[in-house]
């Protein structure tokens, strides 16, 4: 304890520390409770500054974005703001949200008192999501400063089709050799119509209805480097090695639908798709409810960022509208799943309906499709390229979690006509 109450001792605290305990489960960051003497708790927190490299920019993205929200909330004469959004300590010396000893970096946050997460994910719960992250979109549609990408590129589908080119040129681990692909060719993809508008006019699982404590209020503790933003990190049965023909089929149809995949980066250089400021992050469990089921606030601001709308959308739905894991190897167990998308598209429509675009609105099926595409590239990158990125549990896991993912992209894309009505319903 001694050595979190030397770190605490450069933040004001309203207080005496009477105890300091792990909180959540985080996998390599340190977040502690804070319990005080006085009226609040804190969450002591150590900074991943290997995945987020620029601390700075990083709290100046969280204190300019809590601070509009906070700012909106009370002109709108919310109560109990306190529990409605965030607030970080600054440090009694520098004035910054962190303190840093010059290795590790230490932020601290009050604790919301009283307040809830769901892990699991039902159409009740979707549909909350949608409405709280379309919430979170819209107050902060007219925030007037800059703020900065704490990971660059972070769902940038050309910096992916790049990268496994790259891979698969390079075929570094041996394994499309090894398979009798020897010699592919890394191509562009053949620029069919993409089908989508260009122009505007864990696992999900039923859930228990069971409560648990908000593990990691304040900003959730951020996931390790090797399972940042695709994996879970699961131990799934060990999969079956390459069949016969399988990679040279996955390259071909990763790169032959890449540019249709890419629509996003396109649009953005015609001025046809903004950047928004973006959770990056959207699952049910960084959201807090009350006692009473009423969503409080959005955690978890490390990855707010500048990105389009379609990174809050369609990572969601990633993760929310697959029935079983994403390195489960039983894909035929898999069929996205359409009342989570409808769910969470009403929820969300509702709540960004004052700022939405054509474009923006009109490609929300896309979007859904794009992240469970993206994920699986960047799956099968990691395997041809021997493994180094993504954590495995044995050799064909990021194979099994490429399978996984394809055949949800594949299950969404077959879905499209049927989004889209949805999309007009409730728009």
């Amino acid at each position: 304890m001694e050595k979190y109450l030397d770190i605490l001792k450069h933040f004001t605290l309203e207080g005496g520390v009477v105890a300091v305990e792990p909180l959540g489960n985080g996998l390599i960051n340190d977040t502690l409770l804070v319990r005080t003497d006085g009226l609040s708790d804190y969450v002591l927190q150590r900074i991943n500054n290997a995945i987020f490299k620029d601390v700075d920019l990083l709290q100046r993205n969280i204190d300019l974005v809590t601070g509009h929200i906070r700012r909106k909330l009370l002109a709108a004469g919310e109560g109990d703001v306190d529990r409605k959004v965030l607030r970080f300590l600054p440090c009694a010396e520098t004035g910054k949200s962190y303190w840093t000893d010059g290795q590790a970096f230490w932020r601290v946050s009050v604790f919301i008192k009283d307040a809830f997460t769901y892990d699991l994910v039902t159409p009740e719960y979707s549909y909350f999501a949608g409405l709280g992250f379309g919430r979170f979109e819209a107050m902060l549609s007219d925030i007037p400063e800059t703020l900065g990408e704490t990971i660059p590129d972070f769902h940038n589908m050309e910096l992916r089709a790049r990268q496994l080119k790259e891979a698969v040129a390079a075929d570094m681990a041996g394994r499309l050799r090894a398979a009798g692909v020897g010699g592919v060719a890394a191509k562009e993809a053949d620029g069919e119509e993409s089908g989508f508008a260009e122009n505007g006019g864990g696992a999900a699982k039923e859930a228990d209805g069971e409560k648990s404590v908000c593990a990691e209020n304040g900003s959730v503790a951020t996931k390790e480097a090797g399972v940042a933003d695709g994996s879970d990190g699961t131990l799934a049965e060990a999969g079956e090695a390459a069949r016969p023909g399988e990679l040279a089929s996955l390259v071909s149809e990763m790169l032959e639908h890449m540019e249709e995949m890419c629509l996003a980066e396109r649009l953005h250089r015609e001025g046809k798709l903004p950047k928004r400021i973006c959770h990056c992050d959207t699952k049910v469990n960084n959201m807090l409810f009350d006692a009473e089921g009423k969503i409080l606030c959005i955690i978890d601001l490390d990855t707010v960022m500048p990105s389009y709308v379609f990174s809050d959308f369609g990572d969601f739905l990633r993760t929310a509208a697959n029935p079983v894991a994403e390195d489960s190897p039983e894909v035929e167990k898999i069929d996205f799943r359409m009342d989570i998308f409808s769910s969470f598209a009403q929820g969300y429509l509702e709540s960004t309906a004052g700022f939405l675009t054509p474009v923006e609105r009109e490609n929300l099926p896309y979007a859904a499709c794009l992240f469970p595409f993206m994920q699986a590239v960047r799956f099968f990158t990691d395997y041809l390229n021997g493994d180094t990125y993504y954590r495995i549990a044995y050799p064909e896991h990021n194979l099994v979690r490429t399978r996984n993912q394809m055949a949800l992209w594949r299950s969404a894309m077959s879905k499209r006509a049927e989004m889209s009505a949805i999309i007009r319903k409730y728009a």
